[in-house]
């Protein structure tokens, strides 16, 4: 399912990719990330999953404290993908690290070098910003995306496993903090 939706007049960024351009997302592009995204859960087989609207991206993307920020690539003027990522804290380097939180490229816009396009962007700004790394999750059964971030030159931190507490867990966990008075 692919939903065109008009982009704005943001400031193109040139690539070295015939027809592919990036841009920097701005307010007017809540609904074309909110669109995005509900495609990229599509393609990891959760549809349902996604609960954000498009009030809660502007508020957390665009407001007083934006809390990831999201480039768009186009092709042939066309929005064909995305990434959303922020800044994440290594301790050990003592630097900040680039997190990317998603990666979705349309699938008519595969194989064209948008995905590259998208990560060498991303690299290059945190060297930019002086981060220490540039590292993000992929799901074990995308050996499509696993593939391409190993042709990329990354590496998987096979001793790592990501953990998280959501939900009524995130409740409970939360209820348990009790700071004596």
């Amino acid at each position: 399912m692919t939903t065109t939706i008009a982009t704005t007049s943001a400031t193109k960024i040139a690539t070295n990719r015939p027809g592919v351009t990036l841009r920097l997302a701005t307010r007017d592009d809540v609904a074309l990330i909110l669109a995005l995204i509900r495609e990229l859960a599509e393609y990891e087989r959760e549809p349902d999953a996604v609960q954000t609207d498009e009030a809660m991206l502007a508020a957390n993307l665009f407001g007083a404290q934006p809390g990831a920020e999201v480039v768009i690539a186009e092709a042939d003027g066309q929005p064909a993908g995305f990434a959303l990522f922020f800044h994440n804290f290594s301790t050990w380097l003592g630097r900040r690290g680039l997190y990317l939180e998603d990666l979705f490229v349309r699938p008519e816009y595969r194989g064209r070098g948008v995905g590259q396009v998208l990560m060498a962007y991303l690299a290059k700004l945190a060297l930019e910003r002086g981060c220490g790394r540039f590292e993000w999750s992929v799901l074990d059964w995308n050996t499509p995306a696993i593939d391409f971030y190993r042709r990329l030159g990354a590496t998987g931190m096979d001793e790592w496993t990501v953990q998280r507490v959501t939900g009524d867990a995130l409740q409970a966990l939360a209820a348990s903090f009790a700071p004596r008075g």
